[in-house]
């Protein structure tokens, strides 16, 4: 079954949905640790290229690298509910520290708010990528960019480098110049930074990019507790078959001899 769909950039193609050949794709430890998965399953998934949007192709063939992370998840989801529907159910612990219960929750992936990237954000992008902001607390103008394929890939490894500077380093990689610091001096000068400016800085990220809002609000069944949470992304939501085999495996264990 395929279908045509459009990514919050304009991105127009047929995609279709997986197959079993696409198993080995999940199954590539190689490929799940050089973040080269999603690229895989795209390049499998993806049929026909109908219409660019912001991304100059040399080949007319879509370059999963240059394109936003926005559009790449969006497309994920579409090829994920070609292949076996929209319902996606996922369990998560309640965050309550007196509960901790199990919440198991049921949504449709359709339904997911879904931002289109703007006229101007497109202008900024297919002129090198590079979009501006000045910091309220140090006053500084600041140019940065929006992610493609190609910093997935890097983003793990620099953040697995210094995980005790995880949000330095992201702010380091995005963050192109500022006004007035010495390039040799950005990142002493983004550690610098107050943490207002820091949430601003990541907040400005959001407000240009495109791409599918994951955050989800789900109510505990024994507290009553509602809470937000990031949608699961992980084998289960390729290979929901495995989930529901632990989740019967579990019951089974947990149930009176």
């Amino acid at each position: 079954m395929a279908d045509i769909i459009s990514c919050p950039s304009g991105l127009t193609g047929r995609i279709r949905g997986m197959r079993v050949r696409e198993e080995r794709v999940l199954a590539d430890r190689k490929l799940a640790k050089s973040g080269g998965q999603v690229d895989e399953l795209l390049s499998a998934c993806w049929e026909d290229l109908l219409e660019a949007g912001p991304y100059a192709f040399a080949d007319g063939k879509v370059d999963w690298g240059q394109v936003l992370q926005g559009d790449r998840f969006f497309a994920l989801l579409q090829v994920r509910v070609l292949t076996y529907g929209p319902e996606y159910v996922f369990a998560v612990p309640c965050q309550a520290a007196s509960c901790r219960a199990r919440i198991d929750w049921e949504l449709d992936l359709t339904q997911l708010p879904v931002r289109a990237l703007s006229d101007a954000s497109r202008a900024a992008f297919t002129a090198g990528n590079r979009f501006e902001t000045t910091l309220p607390d140090a006053g500084k103008r600041v140019r940065f960019r929006l992610l493609t394929g190609e910093d997935e890939q890097r983003l793990p490894q620099l953040q697995r480098a210094a995980p005790e500077k995880l949000l330095s380093s992201v702010l380091a990689y995005r963050v192109l110049d500022v006004d007035g610091v010495d390039a040799r001096d950005k990142r002493r000068f983004l550690e610098d930074l107050t943490l207002r400016d820091a949430d601003y800085l990541v907040d400005e990220f959001d407000a240009v990019d495109c791409g599918v809002d994951t955050t989800l609000e789900v109510e505990c069944p024994e507290c009553f507790m509602r809470q937000e949470v990031e949608l699961p992304f992980d084998r289960g939501f390729f290979l929901p078959g495995t989930q529901r085999t632990a989740r019967r495996r579990e019951r089974s264990t947990s149930s009176p001899a």
